[in-house]
């Protein structure tokens, strides 16, 4: 059951990266460090709705 999610920056909040994940498996929200073109350098990015 893979679902698509939306990765957004901490920091600026742009809405950057999308990725697919299991919810069944991972009732929790994803957080990576990935790079943000806005803010150019790698910044902490979570699941938003």
């Amino acid at each position: 059951m893979q679902e698509i999610i939306t990765l957004a920056c901490t920091e600026c909040k742009n809405r950057n990266y999308t990725t697919t994940k299991n919810k069944k498996k991972h009732p929790e929200r994803l957080e990576l460090r990935k790079y943000c073109k806005f803010c150019r350098r790698h910044t902490l990015h979570r699941e938003v709705k």
